[in-house]
């Protein structure tokens, strides 16, 4: 990593960071039940419309406490997909996650079934349209999260947010893309559009210290229905690792060799 020199370089880490860093998570916490007691009140009984507002406000709420405890930014580059799509994303950190739900109009997560189950953040996730899939149960996971995509598209699916990944990554660190966004795609005809990002040299999976500057989120042109899910992969794969370490590289990040 080199000495920041623009505010899209990581800022340096002193003791200070870690205080700031330390109030904030608690400010993510107060903010979380606040919005969430408010949102079963208010906006819960609306359904999907009410769960996401409550996202939208959430998250936004949060990137502005990043922005005032934490100096930390981010900048859209561009044309965001809007109507009935996949999307998938590169997740390096919680604020990418933020990042995205504030800003796209109608988004829904493939998620951890085990996220359901939790009280408040569970409800909204489903009233939101997320599809909770299983990966303990293999082929049969796969089965059962068509069969949740294809019954969300009867209301209006909206974006669906993937990260084909799996997880989380560390800036530089490779894995191998799931071959689910293919098969969903094959399924439904929808198209995939591919985002980069390099938030991770900024707020890392780690979630500690957390640097100021400006992350990055960029959409990209989307990935036409057609494809055999193999190459849809591979074309995705492609787009979004070779774009995320030009950003990374932008944010001043040099990736090990080897």
């Amino acid at each position: 990593m080199t000495e920041p020199t623009t505010p899209y370089h990581p800022g340096k880490i002193t003791w200070f960071s870690y205080v700031r860093a330390a109030v904030f998570y608690f400010h993510i916490s107060l903010a979380t039940l606040f919005f969430g007691i408010w949102g079963l009140i208010f906006q819960l009984p609306r359904g999907r419309i009410g769960a996401h507002r409550v996202a939208s406000v959430w998250s936004g709420h949060l990137l502005a406490a990043a922005r005032f405890y934490l100096g930390l930014r981010y900048e859209l580059r561009g044309e965001m997909p809007t109507g009935d799509c996949l999307v998938g994303a590169k997740h390096q950190s919680f604020f990418d996650i933020l990042i995205l739900a504030h800003h796209m109009p109608q988004r829904s997560f493939i998620m951890k079934k085990q996220i359901m189950n939790v009280p408040i953040m569970g409800w909204f996730a489903l009233q939101a349209g997320c599809i909770p899939i299983d990966r303990s149960r293999g082929s049969e996971a796969m089965k059962v999260m068509l069969e949740g995509v294809r019954e969300a598209q009867k209301n209006g699916l909206g974006q669906l947010i993937i990260y084909p990944e799996g997880t989380r990554t560390y800036p530089g660190e490779k894995r191998r893309y799931k071959q689910g966004i293919g098969v969903i795609s094959n399924a439904t005809g929808l198209p995939v559009y591919p985002i980069a990002t390099n938030v991770g040299v900024f707020w890392s999976k780690r979630g500690w210290p957390i640097h100021s500057g400006v992350g990055v989120v960029e959409f990209m042109p989307p990935i036409a229905p057609g494809l055999p899910a193999a190459e849809l992969l591979a074309e995705l794969q492609r787009r979004v690792e070779a774009e995320s370490d030009k950003l990374m590289a932008e944010a001043g990040f040099i990736a090990p060799k080897g």
